[in-house]
């Protein structure tokens, strides 16, 4: 699978803009990490971006990831890249568990960086300049992104054994590198005001 191939699976299962620009923020969170752990870069890539392409279609457990895994395997993506995607799914767990650096990866990144853009949709800064203490601020309220569950974002930290702090910041500079296509850079002045 190509990373062509794998944003056209995408955008044929997947419409909405959120969910795509999801899938561009875990795909550049993962090719950090692999970066940041000396993995293969591309193959990471290609997990983050296409862990959720069902989703649209088959949002309920366990179809969601399942659905997806069958579609992959009759278009004869490799196993890893299958096994990954069926791991970041807690009903998966029992027979794809979070017990390689790759399914650790995903599922660390995927929550975090949904946090990490709901948080810069609410700043005037959006990711310019965002710190990790900006991040736990908004992990306190919970009321903000509260579909997020806080323990999965600790969690994921503690899969990857590294302080959370640290983990908030990798995932931080990896979407501040897409941040035009994530569109959460700061917005121009109007002229017209």
């Amino acid at each position: 699978m190509t990373r062509d191939d794998a944003w056209r699976l995408l955008t044929e299962f997947t419409a909405s803009e959120s969910l795509r620009k999801h899938a561009l923020a875990v795909e550049a969170a993962m090719r950090h990490y692999a970066a940041h752990f000396n993995e293969d870069v591309p193959l990471w890539g290609l997990v983050g971006l296409v862990h959720d392409f069902d989703y649209e279609r088959w949002p309920e457990p366990p179809a969601h990831t399942r659905e997806g895994a069958r579609l992959l395997r009759e278009r004869g993506v490799g196993e890893e890249i299958v096994g990954a995607m069926l791991s970041h799914a807690e009903w998966n767990q029992g027979d794809y568990p979070l017990d390689r650096p790759l399914r650790k990866t995903l599922f660390a990144v995927d929550e975090m960086c949904g946090f990490v853009m709901a948080v810069a949709y609410v700043r005037p800064e959006r990711l310019a300049g965002m710190a990790p203490s900006s991040v736990r601020k908004k992990m306190k309220q919970k009321s903000f992104a509260a579909a997020v569950k806080r323990e999965d974002l600790e969690r994921g930290a503690a899969l990857l054994e590294i302080p959370l702090d640290d983990h908030i910041n990798h995932v931080i500079q990896a979407l501040q590198g897409i941040a035009p296509e994530l569109g959460l850079t700061v917005p121009s002045p109007d002229p017209a005001a």
